[in-house]
């Protein structure tokens, strides 16, 4: 099986795609998509679900796994936010691959065994997980990985 999961954002979203085959999984790769700061909101929204859905052809995932929206105090960043898991979500949606959305706290308990987990701690469990030789960077690519992780783990039934 293999999954795709991003860590949405305006600025820079990241993205891993892993596929478990038995009890092994191994990482196919991962980055960041990057919105030109330049541009208007719309032009950066369409050019994040063009690279998105390009990753989604290019990979084919079976399973999309994303970051779900969390409070932020600063309400203009949190509608950035939200923006760009929409472009995520609907690139996924257009491609027919389903989706599950994991709080951040549920992403870090479930890769590090607690949820108020820093960055980096994500980011050093990831790379001891998945076997890395260094930590995959930049962090937004790390907690993608992470989210796909977190997906990995949930039980199904």
């Amino acid at each position: 099986m293999r999954i795709i999961g991003f860590d949405p954002g305006l600025g820079v979203s990241g993205f891993g795609i892993l596929e478990k085959k038995g009890n092994a999984v191994r990482v196919i790769c991962y980055g960041a998509i990057r919105t030109p700061r330049t541009k208007k909101l719309p032009e950066r929204l369409k050019h994040l679900y063009d690279e998105a859905t390009k990753l989604l052809k290019t990979y084919t995932p079976a399973v999309m796994s994303i970051e779900d929206t969390f409070y932020q105090k600063n309400v203009k960043s949190a509608m950035a936010l939200g923006q760009a898991r929409g472009a995520l979500l609907l690139a996924g949606a257009n491609a027919g691959i389903p989706c599950s959305e994991f709080a951040p706290r549920k992403v870090k308990q479930s890769v590090t065994g607690n949820g108020a987990a820093t960055k980096e701690q994500v980011q050093f469990m990831v790379q001891k997980i998945l076997q890395l030789d260094k930590p995959p960077t930049p962090i937004d690519a790390s907690d993608a990985l992470a989210i796909g992780l977190c997906y990995l783990n949930q039980p199904k039934w």
